[in-house]
């Protein structure tokens, strides 16, 4: 067990969370050092607001450390945290009254549509998109879970992740497309 705090940052992953399952407060401050920037671009990703994505990253991390001692598999602890941060997330839409399990269509897509002749970069493009399209969407391509774990971690059914994913793709293909040949 490591006594300096220093020791922590060269210990393996899956040791630093046993640790902290086990109420080491030091570890745990490591897992927050080692996991803030992913979990705090996640959920930058999904909100498109960085102020909002550091309170929501702050809740994640409170909250896995009440539960921590839940965890079975230390090794799993990326894919645990994710699925909090996820759930957060949908908490907080949830709260501002988005519904999550409509489907994906043009009335939908209009709502959220911006100004699409002004410069536009892969995050602006991603906050065009519905709150549920956009999470599918993040959680497809930028932290690669397949459609089964999506559905898994979003309760949405599979159905509705796989539309959601393409005309999502669709949408974002056309935005970058646009944006890449403007001079």
């Amino acid at each position: 067990m490591p006594t300096n705090p220093e020791h922590y940052s060269l210990a393996p992953e899956a040791l630093v969370v046993n640790l902290a399952s086990r109420g080491d407060s030091l570890a745990f401050t490591e897992i927050v050092n080692r996991f803030q920037p992913w979990l705090r671009n996640l959920l930058r990703r999904l909100c498109n607001d960085n102020h909002l994505a550091d309170d929501l990253a702050q809740e994640v991390f409170m909250k896995s450390w009440r539960t921590i001692k839940q965890l079975k598999d230390p090794e799993k602890f990326g894919g645990w945290i994710r699925t909090i941060a996820t759930r957060e997330w949908i908490d907080y839409q949830r709260k501002r009254g988005t519904r999550w399990d409509v489907e994906y269509d043009d009335e939908l897509q209009e709502s959220t549509k911006t100004n699409e002749t002004a410069a536009i970069d892969l995050d602006s493009a991603l906050a065009t998109l519905p709150e549920a399209v956009r999470l599918c969407i993040v959680l497809s391509y930028h932290e690669a879970l397949t459609h089964d774990e999506i559905v898994s971690v979003t309760k949405l059914a599979e159905g509705t992740v796989k539309s959601h994913i393409r005309r999502g793709s669709k949408k974002l293909q056309k935005l970058l497309a646009d944006y890449g040949g403007a001079t």
